[in-house]
């Protein structure tokens, strides 16, 4: 998501990242990968609950999809990172919420590998602008 930053500033999109990490770790998440987003600490996972986000099962978090991002982020020069409270089975997931409160999208992760194409939020929020 992060390298179509270009595309989404132009969308007139703010994007805040929701962690369950510590501030310890969120502040190396954001040294190591240079996010320039806000990132809010949801410890209590408030939040995930919410969105009903709970945990997924081995299969989901070692599955292919998990392998093709760990692969991608190792090309990158980045090495797969665990979660500050060591919880890996912790699901993730993608919301778009619009300026009037509604949200447009709402998108549970299978695992870590799991969200939409970055055409498909593209194409939800051109929708709303």
């Amino acid at each position: 998501m992060y390298q179509h930053r270009k595309e989404f500033d132009e969308s007139g999109v703010d994007i805040i990242a929701v962690s369950f990490e510590n501030i310890e770790s969120a502040t190396e998440y954001l040294r190591d990968t240079s996010v320039e987003w806000p990132i809010v600490l949801d410890e209590q996972k408030a939040l995930y609950r919410y969105f009903g986000m709970g945990e997924a099962g081995f299969w989901d978090i070692w599955g292919y999809r998990t392998w093709l991002a760990y692969f991608k982020e190792i090309l990158r020069g980045r090495r797969p990172r665990k979660g500050g409270d060591g919880n890996i089975n912790q699901r993730g997931g993608d919301v778009l919420i619009d300026p009037a409160g509604v949200i447009s999208l709402h998108h549970i992760g299978r695992g870590p590998g799991d969200r939409p194409e970055i055409q498909a939020l593209l194409q939800v929020i051109n929708h709303q602008n």
